[in-house]
Formats: C-alpha cells, structure tokens, sequence
C-alpha cells in the first residue's frame, strides 16, 4: 500500500517560513501557508495553491483552512511572541500531532515548550552550524541530533561520479552512514547499495563527530 504522502502546514511568511516553504516545495512536499500580507501570499502561490491571507488564527478559522488536516505544523510567528503563543494553543485544540514553533527567546521558548511544541531558535541555530562549518572547514556542513549524532551535508566528490556506494563504502572507511542524497531537488531516502552517485550529488551522511572530522580531513587532500 502507498504510503500517505506528509501535509505540512506553515504559519507566518517571513524569512523563516518563506524559506522552509520553498524548501518542502522543491522536496515534493504538500503544504498548506497562511500570513497577514497580500503579496506574500501571492508570491507563494507560485508553489502550492494551498496558500490563505488571513490575520484571524482562531481554532475555527484554522480548521476551516485545513490546518487540522496537517501532520505537521510550523508556527513561524516569533516576532509576535502572544500571537505565536495562543495559535500553538489552537493547533493543540484542534489535534495537530505535531507543532513546531520558532521561538524568540528562551523564555518564549520555555513558554512555547510548555503548551506542547517542539522548539526552534533559527538565529542560535544558524550560528551554531556556521560555527561547526568553520571548525570543519572544506565546505561540510553538519547539525547535531545529539551530543554524539551528527547529520553532515556535503557535495558528492569527483572521485566518486560513476561509482555505487558499495564501491565507495563510507561506513567500512569513515564509520558514516548515507541516510539520503538530494540533486536538483530530488531527494532519494531509500538508500541502495546499487545507488550510482552523479555529479550534482549532495550527501546527507549521519555519524559522530569523530567520523565527520575524518571525512573532512580525506575531502581537504582531494
């Protein structure tokens, strides 16, 4: 049976929900917008049909868009900390399994936490990566999933174009995982070990920070 195919819906249009709304577009993602301005709205339109000018989030008006349909919703409304606040409320009352919510600040976040939300501090998180980045070096890019799991992005080497990952076999050297591969907005999850790697290829490999540091170490002598 085909699995259902994920609703993910996002509230508030400003860099932060802009951006992500592209991104889930470009993965084939289905998902449902709502903001106060006109013309971001209008802007939108150009990726999902599913996009509502609205400044009323009550639990009636967000039903009535179908925000109680998504798996998953993103409250990007940090900037209007009371506002961000009752709509995570609502959401909670109308079911959604799953909110995340950008927070502002970590008494906002605290607050957010509370009501069931899952927490996100986009301008803490972008410095961390951009810390991590610069320790690395070499153009790696990696988040932290925990304190010893580490999600690491990096664009396929020439050395491995026209070659299958058993060939190349990143768990037997590096102790790393590849846990999808995104080229030209295509994202392959189901990871074949037949899986022939093309140029345009980027990574997603998962491991501790040992092994990222390792592969780093191998990209900067290529």
């Amino acid at each position: 049976m085909k699995n259902k195919k994920m609703i993910y819906g996002i509230i508030g249009l400003g860099r932060f929900g802009t951006a992500l709304a592209h991104k889930l577009a470009n993965m084939g993602a289905e998902i449902l917008v709502v903001d106060k301005d006109e013309a971001k709205v209008s802007a939108i339109r150009e990726i999902t049909e599913n996009a509502f000018i609205s400044n009323n989030l009550e639990k009636k008006s967000l039903s009535d868009m179908g925000f109680s349909n998504c798996d998953v919703v993103v409250v990007c409304l940090a900037s209007a900390i009371d506002v961000s606040i009752l709509t995570v409320m609502q959401l909670q009352n109308l079911g959604v399994k799953r909110i995340i919510a950008k927070a502002k600040s970590t008494e906002h976040g605290e607050i957010l936490a509370k009501l069931g939300a899952e927490i996100v501090y986009p301008e803490q998180d972008m410095a961390l990566r951009l810390a991590n980045r610069l320790e690395m070096g070499h153009g790696v890019d990696f988040i932290e999933l925990s304190h010893s799991v580490k999600v690491a992005t990096f664009n396929v080497p020439n050395e491995f174009i026209g070659k299958t990952i058993l060939e190349v076999s990143l768990r037997e050297k590096f102790g790393l995982n590849i846990i999808a591969i995104e080229n030209n907005g295509t994202v392959v999850d189901t990871i074949r070990p037949n899986y022939v790697f093309s140029d345009g290829d980027v990574l997603y490999l998962c491991g501790n920070k040992k092994a990222i540091s390792s592969i780093s170490d191998w990209l900067a002598t290529r």
